[in-house]
């Protein structure tokens, strides 16, 4: 098939892309290089997805009203997915307007790029974060989501009312993923795992939120981009028993469906941290200190519909999804 995956040089779009090139797909990689992070970082996820015929490389921002119908409009995707967003729940609380252009003006660019040019399938991605002040374990993606505690998760939660509107007016087959805590090899520098990996590895002490207490549902790069494509090859449909008189979030009328893609296997972080140390063979200085802002506790990924509709069930433990981790960051940064 023919694929767009935006935000290619990213974490998890080029862990997707990854994916697809190596089943065959055809993959054109959409990212705007932006310097939220290390762009070198980026260049190098690019650099390798670059070494395959099948792909080539779009750069563009996603907020950009006539680049984005013109790409459309050239290529005819088949499939689309959307990985590309601005990420992270602090960051949303010091310039929430770069939300605002890329994950809801962006989107609804894309949105509008599918609808015109026959898309087939429409994947995109979501966050843990919309449960917010849930505290109901598992989160269950058949859950009311109305009270995020970030701008970030406001963002995601209107990506997937902006989605819904599209399936019910267009019949536009849509699929948003919520991922947990994502994590593993060419992951994002401002993720627990690097700034943990590097502190340590420097003799320097790590931040250590909420004093260690909280949960993660943390979830393996690999497992997240297998979900993906599995979603992907699966096209939403209408659910017929869908009854409007007690409506459930996660399906529709229209071809609609949300999912989580969770390890289902809560770790502390105290835990988490524990498995870098030993990986490291090294002891963290540990700065205890409270919850921060638009976090949450816990987290826990009811996966049921995942494993019965996708048929697909994440598997990487943490402590061979940290070893992975701590090796690659090993021998990338010498």
């Amino acid at each position: 098939m023919k694929v767009l995956v935006t935000g290619a040089a990213g974490f998890i779009g080029f862990h997707t892309a990854q994916l697809l090139l190596e089943r065959g797909d055809e993959v054109v990689g959409l990212d705007n290089l932006n310097d939220y992070y290390d762009v070198a970082l980026k260049e190098s996820r690019l650099a390798i997805l670059q070494r395959s015929p099948n792909f080539r490389f779009a750069k563009l921002d996603l907020a950009d009203r006539e680049g984005i119908p013109a790409l459309f409009k050239r290529e005819k995707f088949q499939r689309v997915i959307n990985l590309a967003a601005q990420a992270g729940v602090r960051y949303s609380i010091q310039n929430p307007l770069a939300y605002v252009d890329s994950n809801v003006v962006g989107f609804a660019n894309l949105l509008e790029g599918c609808r015109h040019n026959g898309v087939e399938h429409l994947v995109y991605a979501s966050t843990s974060s919309v449960y917010g002040a849930n505290t109901r374990m598992p989160f269950s993606v058949h859950q009311n989501v109305d009270h995020p505690l970030s701008f970030y998760a406001a963002t995601k939660k209107a990506n997937e009312l902006m989605a819904h509107t599209y399936a019910h007016l267009y019949g536009l087959p849509v699929t948003g993923l919520r991922f947990f805590t994502v994590y593993g090899p060419w992951g994002r520098p401002d993720m627990a795992l690097f700034l943990f990996t590097r502190n340590i590895l420097a003799g320097q002490p790590i931040d250590v939120f909420n004093h260690g207490q909280h949960r993660r549902d943390f979830t393996y790069i690999d497992d997240i981009a297998e979900g993906v494509v599995r979603s992907m090859d699966k096209v939403a449909q209408p659910n017929p028993g869908w009854d409007s008189d007690a409506p459930d979030p996660a399906s529709s009328k229209a071809p609609y469906r949300l999912y989580n893609i969770g390890n289902n296997q809560p770790v502390e972080l105290l835990r988490y941290i524990e498995c870098i140390e030993q990986c490291l063979g090294k002891k963290a200085q540990k700065n205890f200190l409270p919850l921060q802002p638009g976090d949450v506790p816990d987290t826990c990924a009811d996966i049921d519909a995942l494993v019965q509709e996708v048929g697909y069930r994440p598997a990487t433990s943490v402590e061979v999804g940290v070893e992975n981790f701590v090796r690659w960051y090993v021998d990338y940064y010498k």
